[in-house]
C-alpha cells in the first residue's frame, strides 16, 4: 500500500519576492519562484497535448500570482499577471516542483541556450510560426 502524498498544511503568496511557500504535513517547506510556477505549468497551453508539443516559456522573470483559487482538496489554480489561469497544480506536483526546484530551474535555462532564447525575451505570439506545437524554436518534433 503506497503512503499518501503530503498534503499542504500553509500556502503563503510573497508578491514582493514573487515566491509561493508551501507548507507540507510531512514537516517539508517549499519557496518556489513564481517564475519557475508559470514555466512549468501544467497546462496543456505550456506541455502541449503530447511529447514534443512543449512551449518554451519567456519572458516570465517578472511575473506575478494575481490570485490562487482552490480546486477541491487537491490543488490550486493560480491566476497569474500575464493572463494565464488554466494550470492545476496538485499538491504532489507543488511538492515535486519543491523538490526538484533547483534541478528544474538548470534544465529550463539549459532549454532556452538550446533554443538560442533568451529568458526575458518576449513570448512569441501563437501563429507566428505556423501555431500549434512548432510555436517555439529548438524543438525537435516527432509527429
Amino acid at each position: 500500500m503506497t503512503k499518501p502524498a503530503p498534503q499542504p498544511t500553509a500556502l503563503t503568496v510573497h508578491r514582493g519576492s514573487r515566491m509561493l511557500e508551501v507548507a507540507f504535513d510531512d514537516g517539508a517547506a517549499f519557496r518556489i519562484p513564481f517564475e519557475l510556477l508559470r514555466v512549468y505549468s501544467p497546462s496543456a497551453e505550456v506541455r502541449g497535448h503530447a511529447p514534443g508539443q512543449e512551449v518554451l516559456q519567456t519572458g516570465k522573470r517578472d511575473v506575478q500570482v494575481d490570485a490562487l483559487e482552490p480546486v477541491g482538496q487537491y490543488a490550486v489554480q493560480p491566476v497569474f499577471s500575464d493572463g494565464h489561469d488554466s494550470g492545476i497544480y496538485t499538491w504532489e506536483y507543488l511538492y515535486f516542483l519543491g523538490q526538484e526546484r533547483e534541478r528544474l530551474w538548470q534544465e529550463y535555462l539549459e532549454k532556452l541556450q538550446l533554443a538560442g532564447v533568451d529568458r526575458d525575451a518576449p513570448m512569441r505570439a501563437a501563429g507566428a510560426a505556423g501555431g500549434g506545437c512548432s510555436q517555439h524554436s529548438g524543438a525537435r518534433h516527432v509527429h
